[in-house]
């Protein structure tokens, strides 16, 4: 394994070794990010109240919906930095990095208007509660004013992690992550300041990652340094990027988008459902760590390792990064399914509450192994470069089927099981298909990077 400066170069050595001493910092990186929203949740809930709780989780769609976008963005990039950084093609790398350190400062303006913009009228188009419908205004209004500091976050830790350094941005979070503890119980506890002080300090925390970040990105010694005089836009990069980027940004968006709909169903059912409701999503953010870590794990590694043209450890790392990913969803799965009331309770202890969450949690979790396999078999695909049937088969899923599903069901069962059930069958549908995808394409993605 080849190591320096934090990089790693995968093309050599074990696979699986490769796989999880990249995966388990990432995994942690990932943990203390979603510790920002859920000790904003625990705080809340249980300091303020259910609605309070439920105010937070019904902005999750709508926050997703622009993050989800520029994280595909930060994909696109992150691919490119790695084929090239594979190849050792150092002109590349470094026009790809400014690039997309230009792109997501461009961006960051337009999201953030655009966020601000339109927050109440997407939390009337999900139907939110009048008791919940103010505190949920404060809470995104505050959020997507800050927005900018978690998109360039994302999009220097894609840059890390696509020349093998998953540790500083793990770092960075855990410095962070620390800093909105605190600040969550300063300005929520001590100030009573409710769900705005929650926003604060997961903004002020989250400006704190990106300037750490960016340090690290100025002060690099490797060929992925950030030259602030070299600041620009490299069209050939940036149709890569895009061609590669967008289907997943337009995927992801799409996807958190379709859930804006899931959460006006989830609504109608009341305050009660809709904190178990968040409850269950927050917890939920958590059991996908693994898989998602080890999906960046395998975009890494296929891209590093097809960009060097060693096609043959691209099969086996994708075998190898599945069996992983569903190993270890089954286990916090089977967690959660004996602990689900105890979980739940950590966010607040109304009896209807837990009971609801919990049900939740007992419910769909199980159905998370299809997930795995789903996000990471996508994830090899992602690094090979072949991300627009793959987002075609997941917008089918997530969004068109799902919306129909609902859209029926709704009208013939005024019933929670039915409305949550459109979930898992959606994940099902994706995961069979992706898999046949894979397995029939394989070889032809694999035969691009024959010399």
């Amino acid at each position: 394994m080849a190591e320096k400066n934090g990089e790693v170069l995968m093309t050599e050595g074990s696979i699986w070794k490769h796989i999880v001493k990249f995966a388990l910092p990432l995994a942690l990186g990932y943990l203390f990010q979603q510790l920002y929203t859920t000790v904003d949740s625990v705080v809340v809930g249980n300091i303020v109240g259910k609605a309070a709780l439920a105010a937070v989780g019904t902005t999750t769609p709508i926050i997703n919906t622009l993050i989800g976008f520029f994280t595909g963005l930060a994909t696109g990039a992150s691919v490119i930095i790695a084929k090239n950084f594979g190849a050792q093609n150092e002109e590349k790398v470094e026009k790809a990095v400014h690039t997309a350190i230009l792109l997501v400062f461009i961006f960051s303006i337009f999201a953030t208007a655009l966020g601000v913009f339109m927050v109440p009228y997407m939390l009337r188009f999900m139907s939110t509660p009048d008791d919940v419908f103010a505190e949920a205004t404060v809470y995104l209004k505050i959020y997507f004013g800050g927005i900018s500091s978690v998109m360039i976050y994302n999009m220097g830790a894609a840059i890390l992690r696509a020349v093998g350094d998953s540790k500083r941005p793990l770092y960075y979070l855990i410095c962070s992550s620390a800093i909105n503890i605190v600040f969550d119980i300063l300005f929520v506890k001590t100030f009573e300041m409710g769900v705005a002080g929650a926003a604060y300090a997961t903004i002020l925390s989250q400006i704190v990652s990106a300037v750490l970040v960016l340090t690290s990105l100025t002060l690099s010694k490797g060929m992925y340094r950030l030259k602030w005089n070299r600041l620009s836009i490299s069209l050939p990069i940036l149709k890569e990027i895009l061609y590669i980027g967008m289907p997943t940004a337009l995927q992801q968006s799409l996807t958190s988008f379709s859930n804006v709909f899931v959460q006006s169903y989830i609504n109608v059912f009341g305050t009660s459902v809709m904190a178990g409701w968040s409850a269950y999503l927050k917890l939920d953010q958590f059991v996908v760590i693994p898989m998602n870590s080890i999906s960046m794990g395998i975009t890494t590694f296929a891209g590093q390792n097809l960009g060097a043209r060693s096609v043959e450890r691209f099969g086996k790392g994708t075998k190898i990064a599945t069996v992983m990913a569903v190993a270890a969803t089954a286990s916090l799965v089977a967690v959660l399914v004996v602990f689900a009331p105890q979980l739940i309770m950590l966010f607040n202890r109304e009896p209807e509450v837990v009971e609801y969450g919990a049900y939740l949690l007992r419910l769909l979790t199980p159905f998370y192994v299809f997930c795995a396999v789903n996000i990471v078999v996508s994830g090899a695909l992602c690094g090979a470069g072949e991300t627009r049937l793959p987002t075609a088969i997941k917008f089918f899923s997530f969004v068109i089927f799902r919306q129909i599903y609902l859209y029926f069901i709704s009208k013939t069962f005024d019933s929670l099981f039915w409305v949550v059930m459109g979930y898992p069958i959606g994940w099902i549908l994706s995961a069979v298909f992706i898999t046949i995808y894979y397995l029939a394409k394989r070889h032809e993605i694999t035969g691009k990077f024959y010399a």
